[in-house]
């Protein structure tokens, strides 16, 4: 019994990050995602979980932990722009599963920040491939709200979420255009219907009126939202469906929007620059497997790029997995190979992310920002790369997950041991 109780504290110890402390990692590619670009040959300083100093040279702190990157990149931690990771731990099962609301009675009150576990498998497979943080959302199927969206540390402490209701997630797109009578002549009246209802909220609940389209749960839920006090992540993918929700922000100043997909937007990169709505796009939708991506091409990012529009690297609408944001870093390796500059492709999936939703003291490194720091063999955006150390907040993070252990557990060379 002594050694199994040994044994436990012994696994505990190694699955637990080590305290935030004072750390130079010295000689590496820097990486800063800021105005300092990529600085050879230098050295990053945290102190008590920030970044303190990014440079040359830096002189090592009496007590400071020296970590040699050996020349290797030094990069910001990568940041999954769209996720449902932490939201299930079996995609396919049903209670293990909080990715996906059905049914009527919830959907923009839907709150994926109240679902995450931060002690699902897929936290420490994600992180172990230098991804830190995410925005994870849920999917309803009620109404054209899939519900609100949250950012999410991948630490696998308690407090992981960082920033609740975040974001609200619509589809103002076809599968909208589906929940609502299968047209966009009924679509677009309905959103207008529910940003009223959420702006009345809560006098004409009171007065037993009622909402036009939306329940008082959801009204609620909406009403920051439909005040500009949270901007909506709006699925839509066809050129056409952006000009028209270009021409209802024109309308609409006070509210704030972010596309997600857009496979077509390449052809409205000039508007969406002017507007400065950003767009989270995956560089490998190519493919017109439905009317709305029609004109999807592979350089869609690298044609964003040129014309100035802010934009986030991540998986296409319908392809969000609770196990794979992880390859983030591959979609943006794809993006280079179609034309995207690196540093534009690593910023898109790391800077961009967290500028895009708000979380300002991430993504670079720079002094005062969070020390969210990987440490890579090789480049991070080849496939044959892996981080040989990854910081959060300053707390180095251990390598392993339920994968690296079976993989251990059952190596033939182990099994002497």
């Amino acid at each position: 019994m002594r050694t199994l109780a040994f044994l436990l504290l012994a696994a505990a110890a190694l699955s637990t990050p080590a305290a935030a402390e004072t750390i130079l990692i010295n000689n590496g590619r820097i990486v800063t995602n800021g105005a300092g670009g990529i600085i050879e040959n230098g050295d990053v300083l945290i102190v008590d979980g920030r970044i303190s100093a990014v440079g040359a040279n830096i002189a090592t702190p009496r007590g400071a932990r020296v970590v040699e990157a050996n020349g290797n990149f030094v990069t910001p931690g990568a940041f999954a722009a769209m996720s449902e990771v932490g939201l299930s731990e079996i995609s396919g099962s049903g209670a293990p599963n909080d990715a996906d609301v059905e049914g009527d009675l919830i959907s923009a009150a839907a709150d994926a920040g109240r679902a995450f576990n931060p002690s699902v498998t897929a936290i420490p497979v994600t992180r172990i491939e230098g991804v830190t943080r995410a925005a994870i959302a849920p999917s309803a199927s009620g109404s054209i709200f899939d519900g609100r969206g949250a950012l999410v540390s991948m630490n696998g402490d308690a407090d992981s979420v960082f920033r609740e209701r975040a974001f609200m997630v619509v589809e103002l797109g076809e599968a909208g255009a589906g929940r609502t009578g299968g047209s966009r002549a009924a679509l677009w009246p309905a959103f207008e219907a529910a940003l009223r209802d959420a702006r009345e909220y809560p006098a004409r609940y009171r007065s037993g009126q009622g909402g036009a389209v939306l329940n008082e749960i959801d009204a609620q839920a909406l009403q920051p939202f439909a005040r500009g006090q949270g901007f909506f992540l709006v699925h839509i993918e066809s050129a056409a469906d952006i000009r028209r929700l270009l021409r209802f922000k024109r309308a609409n100043p006070s509210l704030r929007f972010v596309i997600h997909g857009g496979a077509e937007a390449w052809q409205v990169a000039d508007e969406l620059a002017a507007a400065n709505i950003p767009v989270i796009v995956d560089p490998l939708s190519n493919l017109p497997d439905r009317f709305e991506r029609l004109s999807a091409r592979l350089d869609n990012a690298a044609l964003l790029n040129q014309a100035g529009v802010r934009f986030a690297i991540a998986p296409a609408p319908g392809t969000v997995d609770a196990h794979q944001a992880r390859l983030v870093l591959q979609l943006a390796g794809n993006a280079v190979a179609n034309g995207l500059p690196w540093d534009a492709a690593f910023a898109a999936v790391s800077r961009g992310p967290a500028e895009i939703f708000g979380a300002t003291n991430l993504g670079r490194l720079e002094r005062n920002y969070l020390a969210d720091v990987v440490i890579w063999d090789g480049d991070p955006l080849q496939v044959t790369s892996a981080p040989t150390a990854v910081f959060i907040e300053g707390r180095e993070q251990p390598l392993t997950s339920r994968q690296t252990q079976l993989r251990d557990r059952y190596n033939p060379r182990n099994r002497s041991r």
